[in-house]
């Protein structure tokens, strides 16, 4: 069985939110922050809060290990505790890396990620170096039913400057990454109907996503850009199929839910912030993303 499978089943039972732990010490409320030891522990307990409040509402976690990296081996014990957390709870995780590397260096990145201390269920990868970048991957989805998400067409303003550029008629690279990716989805697919591997397409751009989704049926997508991209309800229901195939990333409107509550609490001058608990904070994040699967699932049945 694939993790492809298993996430299927989570968006059928849970809705469609990924819960992004890209979790900066500054997005914690500040006397939470202060009474932990450090960062590094005070981004754990965060997490794990948050964990805890979602884990019934949140189809799976993405978890960047950029905002782990940056505070050295404490924060990458952070990002190993927070992955094996999740998965404890039997939850889904997809660590965000976007390696792309080839060959033994490829073999040992996935090594790293799809055993040992940093185990993730699913990671994300950048094909840009060709589909032998991609490959070495596929061992782990064989023997163990692990799964990726390749770069496809983000969410970002920087995508149009390789993504977009055309190499036929109507054809663009994003085009050309998504055809090997759905020829790499015919050849492991889950019993769901999806590949093993799916794609990173974001949801900003949606003139295009209705195409895209008809296009690459057989593709489960990672979408990026809801919320504090611009992304809403109804351009990410537009990469989903079916009412299944594909979950939406959100990790600031959710992780920072809190403040924007005491804002609003605060008639728009902003409450106390020092009084913020991080009980508060997980029980504004489960807020945020029910309000965020309920949107969705709404779009969705139009």
């Amino acid at each position: 069985m694939y993790n492809i499978d298993r996430l299927f089943e989570s968006v059928a039972a849970k809705g469609h939110v990924c819960v992004g732990l890209d979790t900066a010490a500054e997005y914690i409320p500040s006397a939470e922050r202060r009474r932990a030891g450090s960062d590094a522990e005070a981004v754990f307990a965060f997490n794990q809060a948050l964990i805890d409040s979602t884990i019934d509402v949140a189809a799976c976690y993405k978890v960047q290990n950029a905002y782990y990296e940056e505070m050295g081996i404490a924060g990458l014990s952070t990002y190993a505790k927070t992955l094996h957390y999740i998965r404890e709870k039997g939850g889904i995780v997809i660590a965000d890396i976007k390696r792309g590397d080839i060959a033994d260096t490829a073999l040992r990145y996935a090594k790293a990620h799809f055993a040992g201390e940093f185990e993730a269920d699913f990671v994300t990868l950048s094909p840009y170096m060709g589909m032998d970048s991609i490959e070495p991957w596929l061992t782990y989805a064989e023997s163990n039913g692990k799964g990726a998400f390749v770069l496809m067409r983000t969410s970002n303003k920087g995508m149009r400057d390789f993504e977009y550029l055309e190499v036929s008629e109507k054809k663009r690279v994003y085009h050309v990454v998504g055809d090997k990716l759905a020829g790499l989805a015919a050849a492991h697919s889950g019993k769901c109907g999806y590949g093993a591997f799916g794609a990173v397409v974001g949801c900003t751009e949606r003139d295009e996503a209705a195409e895209i989704r008809k296009q690459y049926s057989n593709l489960f997508f990672l979408i990026p850009g809801y919320g504090a991209q611009g992304g809403a309800a109804d351009d990410a229901a537009l990469l989903l199929r079916e009412g299944n195939g594909g979950v939406v990333n959100a990790s600031r409107s959710i992780l920072k839910a809190w403040s924007e509550e005491l804002k609003v609490s605060g008639g728009g001058g902003g409450a106390d912030e020092s009084a913020a608990t991080i009980e508060f904070a997980a029980e504004a994040a489960r807020r945020a993303t029910i309000t965020m699967r309920d949107a969705i699932l709404a779009a969705a049945k139009k």
